[in-house]
Parts: structure tokens; sequence; C-alpha cells
């Protein structure tokens, strides 16, 4: 998997707010994402962070 950190990543599911494009904070044995939508951060392991993924919209 090619996941940088700034890369924009879409969801499955869109984010409560509506949005479902995230930009990614954090990569290593965690993976923190920030809502495009309303700004708020996520921490996911990188199991979930690949199920919840769609595609990677820009690296």
């Amino acid at each position: 998997m090619n996941i940088l950190v700034g890369s924009i990543i879409q969801t499955k599911k869109p984010h409560p707010c509506g949005s479902s494009e995230w930009e990614v904070v954090r990569v290593g044995s965690d993976i923190k994402i920030r809502c495009l939508g309303c700004g708020r951060i996520v921490m996911l392991s990188v199991t979930d962070f690949e199920k919840r993924l769609k595609k990677v919209v820009s690296n």
C-alpha cells in the first residue's frame, strides 16, 4: 500500500459531516487522518484503515 503523509483518500462510508475525503496526517503502526469537511482527526490501526479505504484520490 502506497499511503504517504499528505495523501488525500476517500472512505467507503461518509463521515457524519457529509464528507468522505480525508487527508493522511501520520503513517506508522497507526494511521491518523483528518476529515476535509469538518477537521476532525481520527486514528486507526492499519487493518481498520485498509477496510475503510475506497480509493486514493491524490498522493
